[in-house]
């Protein structure tokens, strides 16, 4: 049963490798914050499969304080873009 979660998990990973890609040619700042911000999801998503699979609490709190993190990012860098920030 938690090889299920591991191979998710990594299922998730690639796909934060399509994103890296997306965050690297994409043409607008805004493709870029969209793809940085869908890869703060899959990475809280990734770990939040791992601490079911390896059963660890700890890594559930560390991503709890990671999406909170990246939530707070995504707010100062739309902030940056748009101009608003000085």
């Amino acid at each position: 049963m938690n090889e299920i979660f591991i191979y998710a998990s990594i299922i998730f990973i690639i796909l934060i490798i399509a994103c890296i890609i997306r965050l690297i040619l994409g043409p607008t700042n805004a493709d870029r914050m969209l793809a940085l911000d869908v890869i703060n999801i899959l990475v809280v998503i990734a770990m939040i499969l791992l601490s079911v699979g390896f059963r660890q609490v700890i890594i559930l709190d560390v991503a709890i304080v990671y999406a909170l993190l990246s939530f707070v990012g995504t707010l100062y860098v739309a902030k940056l873009i748009t101009g608003d920030l000085k």
